[in-house]
């Protein structure tokens, strides 16, 4: 049985079949996800994210996250707060933003489950490498919105998905945690349904304006 969307609850459609993932694809907002009943579990995901080679002092690292940090710096200055949202076991983001003088809070379900940290708004949100491990995208998003102050940015970084690409070849799928893919209708879908004042993509940086 085809899975309901997470994101926007709509009917889904199989969309690949690849050692025994079952991947479906939203017909409204084109969204690829896998089946639900499929997830790893929150303690093997744990594990899994404790094998990223999150070093904040490698320069490829810090040269990968840079359409997040470089955009963060030229939108918005030290005197604005932040929250890095997902930061993970170490990241990159973060000591970018603290380098150059900024306040970010750090969020993340499991290294950094600090819920206060979700009680406040914030000027800017990165997302870096987060949105496609989102199992309730619908209600994470909601929650992205709500925790930005008005003109405030969100800034996701993940690898879109489109028909050009062959999705049994594509490595982002291969992380099994990536269990929820964006396309460009569906970051449309987002900007629309949630309110935002507009969204920008280039490349693997999409930009979601409140």
């Amino acid at each position: 049985m085809p899975p309901t969307c997470p994101l926007c609850h709509s009917h889904t459609t199989p969309f690949h079949n690849i050692k025994n993932r079952d991947y479906f694809q939203c017909t409204n907002c084109q969204a690829i996800l896998l089946h639900p009943e499929q997830y790893m579990t929150a303690q093997d995901e744990e594990k899994h994210y404790r094998f990223h080679n999150n070093d904040v002092t490698d320069a490829g690292y810090l040269h990968f996250v840079s359409p997040i940090t470089q955009g963060i710096l030229h939108d918005f200055s030290p005197s604005h707060s932040g929250l890095d949202f997902g930061a993970g076991t170490g990241s990159a983001v973060s000591k970018v933003l603290n380098d150059n003088g900024y306040a970010i809070v750090s969020y993340d379900p499991f290294f950094h489950p600090f819920p206060e940290a979700l009680t406040k708004a914030y000027d800017y949100i990165a997302c870096c490498e987060v949105i496609e491990h989102f199992h309730h995208p619908a209600k994470e998003f909601e929650l992205l919105y709500q925790l930005l102050q008005p003109q405030g940015k969100l800034y996701c970084m993940t690898h879109l998905y489109s028909p050009e690409i062959d999705f049994e070849k594509w490595y982002y799928k291969n992380d099994t945690t990536h269990v929820f893919m964006y396309q460009k209708e569906t970051m449309e879908w987002i900007k629309e349904t949630y309110g935002f004042s507009e969204v920008t993509i280039e490349n693997r940086l999409i930009v979601f304006q409140k």
